[in-house]
């Protein structure tokens, strides 16, 4: 265990019984899954599923969008999240009068981008792709979001992401560090992909991440940074460029953002920061905290900067906020070293690969 890891704080060390007692049940559970004590199925169609060793923070939602942007021309595609802080339960298919509270911020998200792709929310993925089906008899792909821990269902094709600056390979259990899963857990993984790297990664510093790492030789190992767009407004969407002349308040709720941090900081005169926790459900008091804190920065040129995931949560106080410089970072997934033609070849040879072998096996069934 690496005790000098980012998210290894003292207050969290002072957890690591508790780590002890995670790391057994988790271990236990992972033990019935193997052995087949507990049952997981599949399903007669392509099922991808994205997800992580740890608690959040590593680049899914992004990586979604990029299999979303780069497939959904060839394939009917359909995406279904837990809908993780959502205040409904059960199924519920996306649709224009949905709201994060309804189906969560990153569904909404993913529903307001790509208009043509289902996009579905369930906690229980084995009853709620049936239900997908029904509703979307078309869907040829479904995406799994955060898909890696439920078991219960077995993906076709299993992507792992870990963070570059707190690798699964360092991490330590819940609560004393940031994994959900064991270690060891990266052997169910198709592909790897080490992401929020440094643009400029070098080669020698990427043989030593494969180094250590140490993929399988079934698995396929990548390499992604982030890529920041031109904000547009929360309201209007009319763009305006970052520049050094800009004072920025960073209001966030998201898991990590300590990159985003970064890019502000390189890309801005100075910033201030409003940060809640991954999620955040914004109230009116939070509203009023807001507009204090920015109408205490002394510069006319200055806006407020928030993710794409909160503003689907600061959505409800649009005509609020119609008037204030609220602009939306949007992040890309930018892959390195030639990574992502590699990528959309493993993706797209999945896809067939299965549908071919569906259409031979219903062939020989009708012969019989």
């Amino acid at each position: 265990m690496n005790f000098n890891a980012p998210l290894l704080r003292p207050v969290r060390i002072l957890l690591f019984p508790f780590s002890l007692i995670y790391a057994f049940i988790i271990w236990l559970r992972n033990k019935f899954f193997d052995k087949g004590w507990i049952g997981s199925s599949s399903f007669n169609l392509p099922l991808i599923g994205i997800g992580n060793l740890s608690a959040g923070g590593t680049g899914k939602s992004p990586m979604v969008e990029f299999i979303i942007s780069k497939f959904r021309d060839q394939f009917k595609l359909a995406v279904l999240s837990r809908g993780y802080k959502r205040k409904t339960s059960g199924y519920a298919l996306a649709n224009g009068q949905s709201t994060a509270l309804e189906i969560g911020d990153e569904p909404l998200q993913f529903y307001r981008k790509f208009p043509g792709v289902s996009i579905a929310v369930g906690e229980e993925r084995i009853v709620a792709i049936p239900q997908l089906l029904h509703d979307k008899p078309e869907t040829e792909v479904i995406i799994l979001d955060d898909a890696f821990q439920h078991r219960y269902v077995t993906p076709g094709l299993n992507i792992l992401l870990t963070d570059f600056n707190n690798l699964f390979t360092r991490d330590w259990f819940l609560p004393t560090g940031d994994l959900r899963d064991l270690p060891s857990g990266y052997k169910r993984a198709d592909i790897l992909i080490v992401s929020k790297c440094p643009a400029h990664l070098s080669e020698i510093h990427k043989r030593e991440l494969e180094k250590e790492i140490n993929p399988l030789e079934h698995q396929h190992l990548f390499f992604t940074s982030i890529d920041y767009g031109t904000p547009y407004h929360l309201v209007t969407k009319a763009k305006k460029m970052l520049d050094d002349s800009t004072e920025a308040l960073l209001v966030s709720g998201i898991a990590n953002p300590k990159p985003l941090k970064k890019y502000l900081a390189d890309n801005t005169s100075t910033y201030f920061e409003m940060l809640y926790s991954d999620h955040h459900i914004f109230t009116i008091d939070d509203l009023k905290d807001i507009r204090k804190r920015f109408d205490a920065v002394n510069t006319e040129q200055k806006m407020i900067i928030t993710t794409e995931k909160d503003a689907m949560r600061l959505d409800k106080f649009k005509n609020d906020l119609v008037n204030y410089p609220v602009y939306v970072i949007p992040i890309e997934v930018k892959f390195l070293f030639d990574g992502e033609r590699r990528f959309t070849e493993l993706i797209t040879n999945f896809i067939t690969t299965f549908s071919h072998k569906n259409r031979e096996s219903d062939a020989r069934e009708e012969t019989i």
